[in-house]
């Protein structure tokens, strides 16, 4: 069986009326949070090259501020991009309207914003469980836990209603998203409130159990928040604006089941050279090593289904945006699995080669397909027939790339240059250098690393200034950028069986 286009319904059905209102929804609060987080980490970037910029006061100190954009990436930027594309890919896959109608949609979407309120709030006030990963205190998740059920729901139930027989592999990668972080986030976030008034709790677990739940919660947030989820849009997005279809559907399958499987063990790796114990640590090694191949099956996927259709690649910049993004996955995930590698970790762990890892999988491969995702969306979601400038787009996407090669780069330099000089000693088996003799050396990558996140929120800027004019209806005068068809003739194509 073949979906030969997976927007087209066959004249023998009637046709869905599907709920776009609530991903336009979705998409402009991933734009509003995405430029919020930009900033935040470029503010932050140039706090630690100049701490003047702390400005003395709690509420704007890098203690504060951290986390406050980092959950700002990941979950308001990168979650209503999963949200909203999740909710758009789930009606045109299944043909189905989404289950629950407008109510449990609207309670998704706004519940969603006043958990990243609250949780924003919490982080700039010091109110939270102080942790890895300084989470929300007990209330917030209660409240998280509420939406996410809802949203479990609305996907599964559209899937259970769906009018197509088969279900696209994009759901499945969507679904396992929402099934794991839920278990993740109930687990990792277990505690105990000292009273119902007050926001102050106890996690159930502590020392390296705690520790233990942490990473197992930390790396599979990353495998299937900012991993599954945005694989499940790489599945839609990509051959539908190279209008080809997918490489391989029996490969995408096997993509699934063998990330699914591992990726649950990897988190360990994260605790080489603590007090966990050793086989926990080599068994988190082991399965991250393991993780290349199924990591770079799905890159190989997403990369080849532009077979056919590589001249797209001067004409689109959109699709440019797609494709890099998987690209930087596979770098991303041969880049982890190495440093998982106990002797390499011996020199990373605790540097800003870390640093350097996480950014070029959440700038190239999350913030990129989410990018793409949300230029294709636009017009379609707005009923304008392109974006309002291609060319916009191109320098988006050069400026981009550009912030990004500064920031890695600078951060690679920085961490591996950190490793060394922490780990030198003088004839006399003494440290030659002090701590603080390798922040000073640190100095200049850090200017390079914040002037590397200026050009990536200015390339934002950018995107939003394009989009609103596409919205608003207004036409560039331009040369038009060719798409021209695929060689097959078919548009949007995607193969559930070969």
């Amino acid at each position: 069986m073949t979906i030969a286009t997976i927007d087209a319904v066959p004249a023998t059905r009637p046709v869905a009326t599907y709920d776009e209102a609530v991903v336009r929804l979705f998409v402009v609060a991933a734009m509003f949070w995405g430029i919020v987080a930009f900033a935040a980490g470029v503010y932050i970037a140039f706090q630690l090259a100049f701490p003047a910029l702390n400005l003395g006061l709690e509420y704007t100190s890098f203690g504060r501020l951290r986390p406050l954009h980092t959950s700002a990436a990941i979950f308001a930027f990168g979650g209503n991009a999963l949200l909203g594309t999740s909710f758009y890919v789930v009606q045109r896959t299944c043909r189905a309207p989404l289950f629950g109608g407008w109510a449990l949609s609207r309670f998704v979407f706004w519940g969603y914003q006043f958990f990243i309120v609250m949780a924003a709030l919490g982080y700039v006030l010091g109110i939270s469980q102080g942790r890895e990963y300084a989470e929300p205190e007990w209330y917030v998740d209660l409240w998280l836990t509420l939406v996410w059920v809802a949203y479990l729901v609305v996907f599964l139930g559209t899937v259970l209603t769906r009018r197509e027989p088969h279900i696209y592999v994009a759901n499945w990668f969507y679904l396992a998203f929402i099934v794991t972080i839920a278990v993740l986030h109930i687990v990792n976030n277990l505690a105990m409130p000292v009273s119902l008034a007050g926001a102050k709790s106890y996690s159930a677990a502590s020392g390296v159990q705690d520790a233990l739940i942490q990473w197992w919660y930390g790396h599979n947030a990353v495998g299937f928040f900012l991993t599954a989820g945005f694989l499940g849009m790489m599945y839609y997005f990509v051959p539908k604006r190279a209008d080809r279809p997918v490489y391989s559907y029996r490969l995408s399958i096997i993509h699934f089941w063998a990330l699914i499987f591992l990726y649950i063990w990897a988190g360990p790796h994260h605790l080489h050279y603590t007090a966990l114990p050793d086989w926990a640590q080599t068994l988190g090694m082991t399965f991250s090593i393991m993780l290349w191949v199924p990591s770079w099956g799905g890159m190989v996927n997403g990369i080849m289904t532009l077979s056919g259709a590589w001249d797209k690649l001067r004409t689109d910049p959109v699709l440019r945006f797609l494709v890099t993004s998987v690209a930087f996955y596979g770098m991303s995930t041969f880049e982890g699995p190495v440093m998982s590698i106990k002797a390499v970790n011996a020199l990373s762990h605790y540097t800003d080669w870390t640093i350097g890892h996480v950014h070029s999988g959440a700038l190239g491969w999350v913030a990129f397909i989410s990018f793409g995702a949300v230029y294709d969306l636009v017009p379609k979601l707005w009923g304008r027939k392109e974006l309002y400038s291609l060319r916009l787009v191109g320098w988006h996407y050069w400026i981009a790339t550009l912030g990004i090669v500064l920031y890695i780069t600078s951060m690679w330099v920085s961490g591996i240059m950190q490793g060394l000089m922490w780990r030198a000693y003088d004839h006399l088996g003494f440290l030659q250098y002090s701590f603080v003799e390798t922040v000073a050396a640190m100095h200049p990558f850090y200017v390079i690393r914040g002037l590397g996140g200026v050009l990536f929120l200015l390339g934002a800027l950018i995107m939003v200034y394009n989009l609103v004019r596409t919205v608003q209806g207004h036409e560039r005068a331009e040369a038009p950028l060719a798409r021209p068809r695929s060689p097959s003739g078919r548009t949007g194509a995607l193969n559930p069986a070969e």
